[in-house]
């Protein structure tokens, strides 16, 4: 197939699939048209993934489909927003139909899963990348940004972290230990946490999700709101399915995509019961600047928050 029969067979009917009401225009004009709410903002992120850099080469497409709408709409969870449409620009080296079929295999289950519509996009010929930008809309003042923690909130993670880390060693493995699928799950299959994002608005007071690592992106969150933080590694979850990933994997290893929230404490308490059982409060946002550890002991560590993957550093 050609540029246009992809897009004609394979793109199309996956647009029409999952079409909602935000989408006033779809694929085949110039643009597309949303339809952003009275009384809503618009909230959009992009996001680009390039093989041998973001996924290994040879990488299964259909898990390529849903990692890389995860990720991207994952930023949309962080900032409490509702999911509406995406944009795919698709570079290939070639026009191979049966591996496109199958990435959008993955981007179908994901697209419903994640309530998102594809609303257009573009392919071209080149090296292996996937370029989406997501949009969705949060009522108006209400999206949660990176610069509301202060001092005396709470830090709190969604869930277990380090698992998308610990998967890297086994990706290449024919046959894996049942003990590691856990790891593996998490990076193949990362899941935004959109639906907490929503209930986190109006109550959260800085989030973000976690890709660069939970030190990384916490260290985001307290140079945008001016505070420093302490966390206790103790409580940092790590475990998946009885197999638990290391410290360091947990403090340090991106693509979990779990979100890192601040709120006050008396916030917490108001959240419905099955909200607050699903976040882990493992730290106290404090006054300076900075982030160290308080281990079981006492003993209280400095550490050194990385500012994230650099792409031409390498690091």
């Amino acid at each position: 197939m050609g540029e246009f029969e992809l897009i004609r067979a394979l793109f199309h009917p996956l647009a029409e699939a999952t079409r909602q009401h935000g989408v006033v225009l779809g694929p085949g004009d110039d643009c597309a048209i949303q339809r952003v709410p009275q009384g809503h903002e618009l909230v959009f992120s992009i996001d680009t993934l390039v093989a041998g850099v973001h996924f290994p080469s040879g990488y299964d497409p259909a898990q390529l489909g849903w990692r890389s709408l995860a990720v991207a709409v994952s930023d949309l969870a962080a900032m409490g927003a509702d999911p509406v449409c995406y944009t795919l620009a698709l570079t290939l080296p070639e026009a191979d139909s049966d591996w496109v079929t199958a990435l959008v295999s993955g981007l179908r289950e994901a697209s419903f899963a994640f309530g998102i519509a594809l609303a257009g996009g573009d392919i071209t010929r080149g090296p292996l990348t996937l370029t989406l930008q997501v949009q969705g809309t949060v009522p108006e003042g209400q999206a949660i940004r990176r610069s509301g923690a202060r001092p005396g909130d709470l830090v709190a993670v969604s869930g277990p972290l380090g698992g998308a880390a610990a998967a890297l060693a086994w990706l290449d493995a024919t046959d894996p230990p049942a003990s590691v699928e856990g790891f593996l799950a998490r990076y193949h299959h990362p899941m935004p946490r959109c639906a907490l994002g929503r209930h986190l608005r109006g109550v959260a007071s800085a989030a973000i999700d976690i890709s660069d690592g939970l030190v990384a992106d916490l260290g985001h969150i307290l140079e945008a709101s001016s505070v420093g933080a302490e966390l206790e590694p103790g409580r940092v979850p790590r475990d998946f399915g009885g197999t638990w990933a290391s410290l360091d994997q947990a403090l340090y290893g991106g693509d979990d995509y779990e979100l890192c929230v601040t709120l006050a404490p008396a916030a917490l308490d108001r959240l419905p019961g099955h909200v607050a059982s699903s976040l882990d409060v493992i730290g106290r946002v404090c006054a300076g600047s900075g982030l160290r550890l308080v281990q079981a002991d006492g003993i209280i560590e400095e550490i050194a928050v990385p500012a994230g993957y650099d792409h031409f550093k390498g690091r």
